[in-house]
């Protein structure tokens, strides 16, 4: 399973750790539904998936990815 058709994407915390996260692209940038997490926090994301910046997610989601 590869992260090819942009569904799944992991996100850099901070912290070092990589979280998981579904992507709905039938949402604009900046509506909170847009970013699902999904996923336990790995060390190292797989090579096939896109990786995004704490930054580039809404406050609430960045919440979200450090209750994982």
């Amino acid at each position: 399973m590869g992260g090819k058709h942009g569904k799944y994407a992991y996100v850099l915390r901070n912290d070092g750790w990589y979280v998981k996260v579904r992507v709905l692209k039938s949402r604009k940038d900046d509506d909170v539904s847009k970013y699902v997490v999904v996923g336990p926090k790995r060390k190292e994301p797989p090579a096939t998936f896109p990786v995004l910046k704490e930054d580039e997610v809404p406050e609430e989601v960045r919440r979200q990815l450090y209750q994982v």
